[in-house]
């Protein structure tokens, strides 16, 4: 595998989830859905989003360069270990977010080569480059689908006869 086939999986996932962005986007009630949660204390599809953001944020700055995050306010809001609150970013913000911080993940892996896919990024990091770029593919499938669930049982509840959102 080499670094060019290796990225290319990353966006698939990242472009249905900007697909279902986008489809919430055109509802009215567009803020409504993002802030929405399926049960008491679950996380709502803002969350969903800006957690996939937050962790390629810190995945990069933070574990692969052993620095700060670029934005340590939404890492502390919605990386892993943090609890959703009722503060529900516009949907610019995250698709901005989920724009920037995937891009920036991007350009860092281009600037390796194909032979250092299977290096770690330093000595403390868990994987090598090339099972991080699986790790955060499946990670962003894996939110993916519960904000998807998450709409899907927004609709049951408030709008069954809502427009489906393909996958």
């Amino acid at each position: 595998m080499n670094v060019a086939d290796l990225l290319s999986c990353m966006e698939l996932p990242r472009r249905k989830t900007l697909e279902l962005l986008d489809a919430i986007a055109k509802r009215p009630e567009a803020d409504k859905i993002l802030g929405w949660r399926p049960g008491p204390g679950r996380a709502h599809i803002a969350w969903q989003a800006m957690h996939v953001a937050a962790t390629d944020d810190r995945h990069l700055n933070v574990r692969m360069k052993g620095g700060e995050p670029r934005e340590p306010e939404y890492v502390r809001r919605f990386a892993g270990g943090s609890v959703p609150d009722d503060e529900i970013p516009a949907l610019d913000e995250i698709r901005r977010y989920l724009t920037e911080s995937r891009q920036r993940f991007l350009d860092h892996i281009r600037t390796i080569s194909d032979a250092q896919l299977n290096q770690k990024p330093n000595p403390e990091a868990p994987w090598t480059y090339q099972e991080w770029v699986q790790v955060l593919t499946w990670h962003e499938s894996h939110h993916h689908g519960q904000a998807h669930l998450t709409l899907n049982l927004y609709r049951a509840q408030h709008d069954p006869k809502m427009e489906k959102v393909g996958h």
